[in-house]
């Protein structure tokens, strides 16, 4: 008769190659980068309206189409977006247990954050290549 082999493991040696492996510090890291560019790009955005001398629709436009305007606009768009997307996955991550579920709200997340970008950076582009609506 043969006796049930046991072996005796620490808890460090039964919780190796198990978890992200790194995963999780390169979100966190996004998230800050991300929030701080954020913050910084708002702040610009913020600053250059106080600076206008009127923020009825023309002024506004006229103000966006310059390249000075258009493209810190496009990348707090992109910032805004990206930062949005990995913060959500995150509490998706930590929240939904069910594998099928969490996947589905994942991939509804990436399509739902893609297209919001793409649609608020189209609208930008519109503006600073003086296309005219209707047109």
């Amino acid at each position: 008769m043969s006796s049930p082999r046991t072996t005796i493991t620490t808890p460090l040696a039964r919780a190796r190659g198990h978890g992200a492996s790194g995963e999780g510090a390169h979100h966190w890291w996004i998230e800050r980068v991300t929030s701080v560019s954020t913050l910084l790009l708002f702040i610009w955005f913020g600053a250059s309206l106080l600076l206008l001398p009127a923020l009825d629709h023309r002024t506004v436009t006229e103000w966006l189409s310059a390249p000075v305007a258009a493209v810190p606009m496009l990348l707090l768009i992109l910032s805004t977006f990206w930062h949005l997307k990995v913060g959500l996955q995150v509490i998706i991550d930590d929240y939904v247990h069910d594998e099928g579920l969490r996947m589905f709200t994942l991939l509804a997340l990436n399509f739902a954050v893609v297209a919001a970008a793409a649609w608020a950076m189209f609208a930008v582009l519109m503006i600073a290549l003086g296309a005219r609506a209707g047109a």
